[in-house]
């Protein structure tokens, strides 16, 4: 049996007794920075610069917003970004024809669909219906089977983002204890088996887990995506372990207005773990600059880079 491994970085905690804030906008911030760079060079190359097609079907303000706001981070990289924004009644015989077209066209190296579809489109359907190299969400089966087996592929955004910052905030990864609350394909599965790559011991948490506070007052790392605000409290918590919250919840306030919280109790969490993520501004910056980065990814699929 092999000796446990130390990670000493782990006990992090201010001199106020207060877990350090993991800042996912400034590190969203430099990884942006460094693909305008990468861009610029990989244009310099190959004469190609990298197109990223985002396809959003109905008329939700949130999603139109997120939507736009990919467009704007893709043009702040010297990338090319193309918009398709579809009425509601978009049939998915239509949908996918548009998809069929992006998979042909060399100017597009990433394609997205904005989730959710509306209900008479097969989202997965249309999901395996994109080009492999060109899935820059990672959701298709190909590029989700190539990451279960341990393969080069296209990893979905928000767990590469988590992935990131927990390899910047600790380090080597392998040997410590892990829980993913959540299983969805999305998030918690595709987690879970990036921490599995990494040499971590993986737990996963779900609707019929029968004690999910016991699992993880043993783990080393604790990623939370379930969409459940508040769901994780303090006393769930191992000291001075690194907590990421990928839950975004937004609630009603005092005078109409509103704020996002997390699935972890922030306050509580804070004064157990060593590193916790914010809401906002911890996983969400990371999403877009990973979803920059995958497109980057494609872009050399295609070129053979």
């Amino acid at each position: 049996m092999t000796a446990p491994v130390s990670h000493p970085e782990q006990d992090g905690r201010g001199q106020d007794g207060r877990g350090q804030i993991i800042d996912g906008k400034a590190f969203a911030r430099n990884l942006t920075a460094t693909i305008a760079r990468e861009v610029e060079i990989f244009h310099d190359r190959h004469g190609i610069t990298p197109g990223l097609a985002v396809v959003l079907v109905g008329n939700d303000p949130a999603s139109e917003v997120y939507v736009r706001n990919k467009a704007l981070q893709t043009h702040r990289t010297g990338m090319l970004s193309f918009m398709h924004m579809l009425p509601e009644s978009t049939s998915q015989a239509q949908l996918l024809n548009l998809i069929d077209r992006l998979n042909r066209d060399p100017e597009i190296h990433g394609i997205l669909v904005q989730l959710p579809l509306p209900k008479h489109i097969d989202a997965t359907l249309v999901t395996n219906a994109i080009d492999p190299r060109k899935d820059v969400d990672g959701l298709g089966e190909v590029n989700a089977g190539r990451l279960s087996l341990g393969l080069e592929g296209i990893v979905p955004c928000t767990p590469l983002g988590c992935l990131l910052l927990l390899r910047h905030e600790l380090g080597s990864l392998r040997g410590l204890d892990a829980l993913v609350i959540g299983a969805s394909n999305l998030v918690g599965k595709p987690m879970a088996q990036l921490l599995l790559n990494e040499g971590c011991t993986v737990s996963i948490a779900h609707i019929d887990t029968r004690d999910t506070p016991a699992l993880a007052r043993r783990a080393d790392i604790l990623v939370v995506a379930t969409g459940h605000r508040g769901l994780v409290r303090g006393d769930w918590i191992k000291p001075g372990a690194t907590v990421i919250d990928v839950g975004i919840t937004r609630i009603p306030t005092e005078g109409g207005k509103t704020r996002l919280v997390g699935d972890v109790a922030f306050d509580e969490a804070r004064h157990v773990a060593a590193r916790i993520t914010p809401v906002p501004g911890g996983v969400g910056p990371m999403t877009i600059a990973c979803l920059l980065r995958n497109t980057l990814t494609a872009a050399r699929l295609c070129a053979g880079d």
